[in-house]
């Protein structure tokens, strides 16, 4: 495809305009197509890309691989849509990189997977959280043994609520899967990734307790989870727990990972962009603790909100498209994520354990 890898986006939303905020700074990218239902999100799309590009507007995906517009697509569009963007374009040759979750739900992403299993062009799900610099040197320090054989793992987001979205799509579960598909899926392929097992049985205890209680659309009450507990079990016998809170604005770090193992423990600290080595050292003896900086490139910052994993997932991508990189996340990696996260939206709602085989049966 010569110097240059042609990108089509579909959705132009929030998140859209983050993607062309990094292909922008992504060498050889170049936005040549965009497709969107809401004239004002091309607006939004046509301003991020004033200067830089001119994409055409397409009524969708199809119409612009077809008209030979684009070498990739982008899929940005609400959760729920992702199935039917991405059926016409499935049997085309175009690579694609769709927006986490791959679905709501477990039916839509397992045929997700398997309809991208059978293609020859890249597909990707868009898991950033994979590619912030500190989060991703944690999990190689993790994986070279720097805590010894990992038994425990703990994620902990306490964060800002949800964002207001067009037609405020993503206040309602049938929209989203739930908060725990929807915003969770990122930590439960973190969880898989790290503990480098497949999940086995999951409990979660969430509800929405504080934000969204005033608010309706069309006389409906919001009925997204805010708050949660989640306890994962893996089937190399490892632990791992999520803690999320959407009404925590105040925490100085966002998200905080800890690995526990026989040896050490190990914590990231984000976006504070430190990690901490605490070695065993016997009780009543003298803390051993180690601190290090993770520089994250400036350029990387200021194209995006997710500590410039948007950017460095697209230099990753955009390798795989050229031949130059493996697909780092694939298909299934978001099935397996959308598992999980339906996994904790049901145990929420029936106070009771669920099992990642139950989930798999419907």
């Amino acid at each position: 495809m010569g110097s240059r890898v042609r990108y089509g986006l579909i959705g132009t939303g929030m998140m859209g305009v983050e993607h062309i905020q990094n292909l922008r700074v992504t060498p050889g990218a170049e936005l040549t197509a965009i497709c969107d239902p809401v004239a004002t999100s091309l607006g939004w799309a046509r301003d991020a890309a004033a200067g830089w590009s001119t994409p055409e507007v397409f009524g969708s995906g199809a119409e612009m691989v077809r008209a030979g517009a684009v070498d990739a697509v982008i899929i940005a569009s609400p959760n729920h849509t992702h199935r039917d963007v991405l059926a016409p374009l499935m049997d085309l040759p175009v690579h694609i990189l769709c927006e986490k979750p791959l679905a709501t739900t477990v039916a839509d992403a397992t045929w997700v997977a398997e309809a991208a299993a059978a293609r020859d062009h890249v597909f990707w799900t868009a898991m950033e959280y994979r590619f912030m610099p500190p989060a991703a040197r944690f999990i190689d320090q993790v994986h070279r043994g720097r805590v010894g054989r990992l038994q425990m793992l703990s994620i902990r987001e306490h964060r800002f609520p949800f964002l207001v979205k067009v037609g405020d799509w993503n206040r309602f579960s049938r929209n989203t899967g739930g908060t725990m598909v929807e915003k969770c899926c990122h930590f439960f392929d973190l969880m898989r990734l790290i503990v480098g097992a497949e999940a086995v049985r999951v409990y979660c205890s969430g509800a929405m307790d504080v934000n969204h209680q005033d608010e309706r659309y069309g006389g409906e009450k919001p009925d997204i989870i805010d708050n949660s507990y989640t306890v994962v079990d893996f089937d190399n016998g490892v632990r791992a727990m999520l803690d999320l809170c959407m009404f925590a604005d105040g925490a100085e770090n966002q998200e905080e990972i800890t690995a526990v193992g026989d040896q050490a423990r190990l914590d990231v600290l984000i976006p504070e962009s430190v990690i901490v080595h605490s070695p065993r050292v016997g009780f009543m003896n003298a803390k051993q603790a180690t601190r290090e900086d993770v520089p994250v490139d400036a350029t990387a910052l200021a194209a995006g909100q997710h500590h410039g994993s948007t950017y460095y997932q697209h230099q990753a991508f955009n390798a795989a498209v050229r031949g130059e990189g493996p697909v780092i996340v694939s298909a299934l990696d978001g099935l397996r994520a959308v598992e999980i996260g339906a996994a904790a939206e049901r145990s929420a709602r029936e106070h009771r354990v669920v099992t990642i085989d139950e989930i798999r049966r419907g």
